[in-house]
């Protein structure tokens, strides 16, 4: 399993995002649950700046894409774990006789999210559905811009670039989009929340951080540091409504409050890959034990996420009402099991996805 150049403050910061997921889905404290959904926006920026920086980092050294073997990678990458889960996750409804071929089959395609809303074996699968459809979108947009050159694809350092400005319409455009369907459409609270043309911006903004980050490095640098303290702060307030207000019945959440949150996450991103001092701050304000374990967690994260409603559901049936006992249970049974798929699967499928379909970048 190729883990070369991995950055062990983002693998941090991934490890945050899983723990919060965890926290809304197996109840400790009433305001982490509250806040918990957010995890979900923290992966997806996450996702779009580390996904998009492979085909940045790509066009770099080719000046073109392979974009047929970017989506075969992310398959591996994705596939196996998921649906070698998912058998798990539909035995109990064929055992109790409650399967629904039909609804197992959107969410076997990545379409649940526009079918359904939620997912239908495994509720928060309809997050991967926003993820494939991005990886889709991204690769075929990217190899008409870079192999077919549907716009000159240039950097002028003082100048806002044609794809810039593409990705802003885009981010605007996502945002009108939400606003109209919350109007048009408040009953509809799971696919508002999940559709990918109402929730991909915060995937795009991981885009727009990368696109800075490889092609206007320096730039980005100087801003951030002249503007250090300014930036954080504001990220800070722009996630600070999270703990007091669920998403679910909220139009403010719906609307706004998803643009606030990547903002928030992409300002934090950029100080983690800018701040030489980084993982020194982590490791004073937690200690570097507990920044590794979370980083390994991070590193973890995808089979965490895929498992953990399993363990959930399971757990559910011993009665255990005490949430001081419950949560420590399933935070330990989650984490090892995705510990163990991670090392165990999917290190198998990327072993052999990187022995015959390897990266042109490395």
């Amino acid at each position: 399993m190729q883990t070369v150049n991995r950055l062990r403050e983002l693998d941090f910061l991934r490890g945050i995002a899983i723990i919060l997921v965890l926290f809304r889905h197996q109840v400790l404290f009433d305001f982490l649950e509250t806040m918990g959904w957010i995890g979900v926006d923290l992966f997806f920026v996450l996702s779009g700046f580390l996904v998009s920086g492979l085909l940045f980092k790509e066009y770099q050294k080719f000046g073109s894409i392979n974009a047929k073997l970017f989506l075969i990678r992310r398959g591996f990458k994705i596939y196996p774990i998921f649906y070698l889960t998912y058998i798990l996750y539909i035995i109990p409804r064929i055992i109790l006789h409650k399967f629904d071929l039909e609804k197992a089959f959107y969410e076997l395609v990545f379409v649940q999210n526009y079918a359904l809303g939620w997912g239908y074996a495994y509720a928060a699968s309809w997050s991967l559905a926003v993820e494939e459809h991005f990886y889709f979108g991204l690769a075929l947009v990217l190899w008409l811009v870079f192999n077919k050159k549907i716009f000159r694809f240039e950097v002028v350092t003082n100048k806002t670039s044609a794809f810039e400005k593409y990705l802003i319409v885009v981010l605007v455009l996502v945002f009108i989009l939400r606003i109209l369907a919350n109007i048009q459409f408040p009953e509809d609270t799971a696919r508002n929340m999940t559709m990918s043309h109402l929730r991909i911006d915060s995937l795009l903004f991981g885009v727009l951080v990368s696109f800075w980050y490889h092609f206007r490095r320096e730039k980005l640098t100087a801003f951030y540091l002249q503007h250090k303290s300014k930036l954080l702060w504001l990220s800070l307030g722009l996630v600070s409504f999270t703990p007091f207000i669920a998403p679910g019945d909220s139009f403010f959440v719906k609307t706004i409050g998803f643009t606030m949150l990547y903002v928030a996450f992409g300002i934090l991103l950029v100080h983690f890959l800018i701040d030489a001092n980084v993982n020194r701050q982590l490791n004073r304000l937690f200690t570097a034990t507990v920044v590794n374990f979370i980083s390994k967690i991070g590193f973890c994260s995808y089979s965490i996420y895929v498992i953990h409603s399993l363990v959930i559901y399971c757990f559910g049936f011993l009665h255990i009402t005490n949430r001081f006992i419950a949560f420590p249970i399933v935070f330990i049974i989650s984490v090892i099991s995705g510990f163990i798929m991670t090392y165990r699967i999917e290190k198998f499928f990327l072993t052999y996805r990187n022995k015959y379909y390897p990266s042109r970048t490395f």
